[in-house]
């Protein structure tokens, strides 16, 4: 080969590897709507990203499950499918979520099916009334639904509508959500409650690892209490964007957090945004070892120990709004990486 060949092979093979990389295949993102399962299956190209589920066993429409690029399941199985290994506390912690504990009284956090019958008077419900929107695209795609926040005695307090809008890169997925949450009584009162808001319950191998006793199931679902957590396997912290990591993120405001670890050799990220628009931003974090992760905008007296409150109430015909950024990266994403995709949310205003 001569040295004029060479060098055009050379020149070749550049533009070849610049072409590819500007040209990195978008995949396309569908839904799959089945209103007789009660459920919308979010796929991104073939597979099955998440699915909006709304069985009435959980009391409320949920994400659930949610699976990483690499295949591995971040969320929780139990109670809908069991996992050995799994904790199966919180009966009422299931995939990804918006409620909250008080209400006018009520508690939509805790209610399940778990909860006995002569105790549900003090649960409220939230009811899935309509797919208004699954519009899909090349690397976007966007679900509206409707629902009814509902207290025992059938009386609606509050109308939802909400617009998640989901998005996909090579080793990102992207959940924003925009949540309208209007009163249709008089008062609609958030009493300062830990439990809420925007949350996820993750799969055992995200939890801190714990010493504690703990009710876990086996290979054919069946719960045993453990007295020492067996931690193979176990990988999850937290980090804040405060810098304020493990266990120490409870009850601390930060614009997001990151919960990190590692299923199957796959690094993983989980990372919760608030956004500026939000009440009393940047949010207190309601985010535990055990799984549980969750923003909480409306819980100041529990989480300032009672020096301040907020109580927040909406009239009638108000409409109070909240938008949350979920990240699901197949990577242990830097504070820079996370700070970019807080920056590029906060200048979302539709």
């Amino acid at each position: 080969m001569n040295v004029r060949s060479f060098w055009a092979g050379i020149l070749l093979l550049g533009i070849l590897a610049l072409t590819n990389s500007c040209t990195e295949k978008v995949p396309e993102i569908s839904f799959r709507v089945n209103e007789t399962e009660k459920n919308v299956e979010v796929l991104i190209g073939e597979r099955m990203f998440t699915a909006y589920i709304y069985p009435p066993s959980i009391k409320k429409p949920v994400l659930w499950p949610v699976v990483t690029v690499g295949g591995n399941v971040v969320t929780r199985g139990f109670p809908l499918d069991p996992r050995a290994g799994e904790r199966v506390d919180h009966p009422h912690h299931v995939g990804i979520w918006m409620n909250y504990g008080n209400v006018n009284g009520y508690d939509f956090w805790n209610n399940s099916d778990a909860i006995p019958v002569e105790n549900r008077g003090g649960y409220g419900t939230i009811y899935q009334q309509s797919i208004e929107k699954a519009e899909g695209g090349k690397g976007r795609g966007t679900l509206v639904v409707t629902a009814n926040w509902t207290a025992p005695t059938d009386t609606v307090l509050l109308t939802e509508k909400t617009t998640m809008v989901f998005s996909a890169s090579k080793n990102v997925r992207v959940i924003d959500r925009k949540t309208e949450l209007t009163a249709c009584v008089d008062t609609v009162k958030f009493t300062d409650n830990k439990e809420g808001l925007f949350a996820i319950r993750v799969a055992r191998q995200l939890e801190i690892p714990s010493d504690k006793p703990a009710e876990m199931t086996d290979a054919h679902g069946v719960i045993t209490k453990v007295e020492q957590m067996d931690n193979t396997g176990i990988t999850g912290n937290y980090h804040s964007s405060e810098g304020v990591d493990g266990e120490k993120v409870w009850g601390s405001r930060a614009r997001w957090m990151k919960l990190s670890g590692t299923i199957n050799n796959e690094k993983i990220s989980v990372v919760m945004i608030d956004h500026p628009d939000n009440m009393d931003y940047p949010t207190f974090w309601h985010a535990r070892g055990y799984g549980l992760f969750a923003a909480n905008p409306l819980g100041k007296a529990v989480f300032t120990n009672g020096a301040e409150n907020l109580n927040y109430m909406l009239l009638k015909g108000q409409t109070a709004v909240f938008r949350y950024r979920l990240v699901i990266a197949s990577d242990d994403l830097t504070d820079e990486a996370i700070n970019t995709m807080a920056d590029e949310f906060a200048n979302m205003k539709e």
